[in-house]
């Protein structure tokens, strides 16, 4: 499986160039059911990473651009009047995919949001009177854009929970930027080969369910998450005026899975503390809810992460 994992990583690289957190984020986000924010500035191959990582995996792929005026019927589907037949029909939406890209979420009111996010936990869809599964695999990207401020609906920290990891995609470097520029100047880019089947995602996902986790290593990542709520038991009382509610259950819950498939990534049978330092600002930093004198003093949640990090013995 770990020849199968490589190889999926180089038919993605083959239209991506660099970006490797992104793409092994979102492989972890498919083998754990997991769904994944993206956090980045236009141009950064985010839709161009997705549809490769279908094109290889041979897994259908929608994508969703999300406006101000959009509907959640626009998300979901809805039911259309067919007067040759005088009869309603199910018109099913873009969620009725493997793996869908809701591009901009940010830009949608609330009610579109709500209507993606319920997809994302149920796996179900209710139109008129019936409620339809959403086949497995079933991975949802969601991209914000943090240029963006006018007109923008930001998520709700109880929605953000939802997401698996938060992926913050930062600019290549130079080397890579040349490259990119090369390869798009010559039109060098190969073509995306299925490598994978949804069957491999399922055996892999049994495998990561066999990765061992010691009992120390598991009382570190609760340790990790019980530091955002009570910090001063942790000797943790600078961040404490940061940190207005710490990490929720469900962070616990993605960072034992995540860690195991990171562990499994690197081709390894059992869980270290690196394998969780990893992952770990990507499944937290959206889940930590930072006070106003945080945001005066211009603390972003990562700074609170590292200096858990830092504090909280390592077994």
């Amino acid at each position: 499986m770990a020849s199968i994992l490589e190889a999926i990583r180089q038919e993605v690289k083959k239209v991506v160039v660099g970006q490797d957190k992104m793409i092994d984020g979102l492989i972890i986000g498919l083998i754990c059911d997991g769904h994944i924010l993206l956090e980045g500035v236009p141009g950064l191959a985010k839709t161009t990473t997705v549809n490769a990582l279908s094109k290889a995996l041979g897994l259908s792929f929608k994508r969703v651009q999300f406006t101000p005026d959009l509907l959640p019927s626009d998300i979901i589907g809805a039911e259309i009047y067919d007067p040759k037949n005088n009869a309603f029909q199910i018109k099913k939406g873009p969620v009725f995919s493997n793996l869908l890209l809701a591009d901009e979420i940010n830009r949608a009111p609330a009610k579109v949001q709500s209507a993606l996010l319920e997809v994302m936990q149920e796996r179900q869809v209710t139109i008129g009177d019936e409620s339809f599964r959403i086949d497995p695999p079933f991975l949802v990207m969601a991209t914000q854009n943090p240029v963006e401020q006018e007109g923008a609906y930001n998520l709700p920290e109880a929605q953000l929970d939802r997401f698996m990891m938060k992926l913050v995609v930062g600019y290549n470097t130079a080397e890579e930027e040349l490259e990119i520029a090369r390869r798009v100047a010559n039109d060098t880019f190969g073509d995306i080969e299925m490598v994978a089947s949804s069957d491999d995602i399922d055996s892999i996902k049994e495998a990561v369910k066999n990765i061992h986790i010691d009992e120390e290593v598991e009382k570190y990542i609760v340790d990790l998450i019980f530091a955002t709520r009570k910090p001063k038991e942790y000797g943790l009382e600078s961040i404490e005026k940061w940190i207005m509610y710490g990490a929720s259950p469900r962070a616990s819950i993605d960072l034992y899975k995540a860690s195991r498939a990171q562990a499994y990534l690197r081709g390894k049978d059992f869980v270290t503390p690196v394998d969780i330092a990893y992952v770990v600002k990507e499944v937290l930093r959206h889940r930590i809810i930072m006070s106003y004198e945080a945001e005066a003093e211009e603390v972003g949640s990562d700074v609170v992460i590292d200096k858990v990090l830092a504090t909280v013995p390592i077994p």
